[in-house]
């Protein structure tokens, strides 16, 4: 694999203070890329935004950025292109709420998952799009799920979310192709992450993936990152307005728990 493959390349990173922003981030910086990145976690950030230079020797800035503020958005957009074109954006910021039916889900418990998960990439889009169109190129990698196919009870307003997500790739894809610009998405499954910890016990967490992953286990997201990376590179010259799912094998279909396998009227090996 060509480990510089971004070396002339300048990356917006959403949300890469932490989780899998952090480690898309990282890879980028691995491969040389000039990094941009947007929190607003800005404390972190600024950790992260010097690990890299430190470890990668690669220009990184950041950017306090609320992603889902579109004046905000614009002015960190324009001040990062002021500094370097704008090559590729990875809209990655995004938020989840506790397990609630949407009967009882407060208006605003609704519209900031939306706003944070799903306008936000409309907003960040529509401020680098015309500087990439007049250089006719770019590339636009946006964080679906596997809840943008697969709806999850209790979540109504991360899987409407996730749902947009997909329908604003494919048209972007579609009005930004003549311009060279690709558009693409990356659905994870069920990913170890601070989002999840959060949200979730061990307990119900260890349930869910054996009930429903056959890999038998949570990805990591050194095993997420990588697609994004591919999507953006010029490996995927020709890939426009596609997901890739990255789950495990979680969404392929129905798998034999544990207890299943053990009750079953065949023998699975072992």
């Amino acid at each position: 694999m060509n480990r510089n493959r971004f070396a002339e390349k300048h990356v917006i990173v959403t949300g890469a203070a932490r989780g899998i922003g952090y480690e898309i981030a990282r890879q980028f910086a691995e491969e040389g890329a000039t990094l941009s990145l947007f929190d607003i976690n800005y404390e972190i950030l600024e950790r992260t935004a010097a690990k890299f230079r430190k470890d990668y020797s690669v220009m990184v800035n950041s950017y306090h950025v609320d992603v889902s503020n579109p004046k905000d958005v614009k002015r960190e957009i324009d001040y990062a292109e002021s500094k370097a074109p704008v090559d590729i954006l990875i809209n990655n910021a995004g938020i989840a709420t506790s397990e609630k039916n949407f009967l009882d889900m407060e208006l605003e418990e609704f519209s900031r998952v939306i706003e944070v998960n799903f306008m936000s990439m409309f907003y960040t889009a529509r401020a680098v799009a015309p500087n990439m169109i007049k250089r006719r190129g770019g590339a636009i990698v946006n964080m679906g799920s596997i809840n943008s196919f697969v709806p999850e009870f209790g979540y109504a307003n991360y899987n409407s979310s996730k749902f947009a997500v997909v329908g604003l790739t494919r048209t972007l894809a579609i009005e930004l192709a003549p311009y060279n610009i690709r558009v693409n998405c990356v659905c994870p499954g069920r990913i170890a992450t601070e989002l999840i910890g959060g949200l979730e016990s061990e307990a119900i967490n260890a349930e869910f993936v054996d009930r429903n992953i056959p890999m038998n286990r949570d990805g990591r997201p050194n095993e997420v990152a990588p697609a994004f990376l591919f999507l953006a590179s010029d490996d995927a010259s020709y890939i426009n307005g596609q997901t890739l799912i990255v789950d495990g094998g979680l969404s392929a279909g129905i798998k034999p728990s544990e207890r299943d396998r053990s009750e079953h009227p065949f023998k699975l090996p072992k």
